[in-house]
């Protein structure tokens, strides 16, 4: 059976420059396949797969938003803030992007050597290779387990060794969502709060509108139906941007999560734009 997208432009991709497991040119090329219209790509803390999709866009008549998602802590919890709009040429995001993609290998690092004391051996050049781009994270730890037959899949490693409270686990880099937030709108970038769930209060949004948060991931995967109910609410209430993505990172690493199965209409293109003030600068 050949899959359909469910929406017009799914909004948060990732790919082997991140942690998913297709290259830019291939996700676009499965967004065209799939019948979406728009895609962005938005891998972790990094923007070296930008001019790839861009070319591919160009090729399959497909727009392609440039976008990113920045993980932070707050609270205890892990808070994720996507970015889109953004000007490649800013100086700022490209040194803190790459603060963040060290903090990301001193952390993997970290975690292997706990790994170690669990009686699980593998080196930091097991885990490198599954990490074809320049942003490494805790998926290509799982893929190299699997490699090693430690685990049989991402889901069994990240719920034995890697997730939070497991013992292998090391906290993130302690960046908070107003910092992540902030490095977005100085890029020039719309800055939406990714899967909020319900694990994000309405104080904690209005809290971080006040520093620039333009809106909020309702359409995910993660986001259960009366989530999505609370979410449009809070959205409305804040004047934010309605967004939406399947998060999409590739059968292997997210089983069954399928391009277009969440998204958003054309339309939350043109909202995003209108806000960047990278689009106005273009304008003028």
């Amino acid at each position: 059976m050949i899959h359909t997208a469910k929406y017009e432009a799914d909004l948060h991709c990732h790919t082997t420059e991140s942690d998913g497991v297709c290259t830019p040119a291939q996700v676009v090329r499965q967004a065209w396949e799939v019948g979406l219209k728009a895609v962005a790509i938005t891998d972790h803390d990094t923007i070296s797969g930008w001019s790839e999709a861009e070319k591919a866009g160009k090729q399959y008549h497909i727009t392609v938003l440039k976008g990113i998602e920045i993980n932070t802590d707050w609270e205890g919890r892990e808070v994720h803030i996507l970015g889109y709009a953004l000007n490649a040429n800013d100086d700022n995001l490209a040194t803190r992007l790459s603060e963040l993609r060290e903090k990301r290998v001193q952390r993997i690092k970290k975690m292997i050597g706990k790994l170690s004391q669990c009686g699980v051996d593998i080196a930091f050049e097991d885990v490198l290779k599954h990490a074809e781009g320049d942003s490494i994270g805790r998926p290509h730890i799982a893929q190299a387990l699997i490699e090693k037959k430690v685990v049989d899949n991402v889901h069994i490693a990240f719920d034995k060794y890697l997730k939070i409270g497991r013992p292998a686990y090391v906290p993130r880099n302690k960046l908070d969502p107003a910092e992540a937030i902030r490095i977005i709108r100085d890029a020039g970038g719309v800055a939406v709060v990714a899967h909020p769930g319900s694990f994000c209060t309405a104080q904690e949004i209005s809290q971080w509108v006040k520093v620039g948060l333009q809106g909020i991931e309702v359409f995910h995967p993660e986001n259960s139906a009366d989530d999505r109910w609370r979410l449009t609410k809070i959205a409305k209430q804040n004047g934010l941007i309605i967004t939406g993505g399947s998060d999409y990172h590739g059968h292997s690493v997210k089983p069954g999560i399928n391009l277009g199965d969440w998204g958003v209409g054309m339309n939350v293109i043109k909202e995003i734009e209108q806000r960047s003030s990278i689009f106005f600068q273009q304008k003028d």
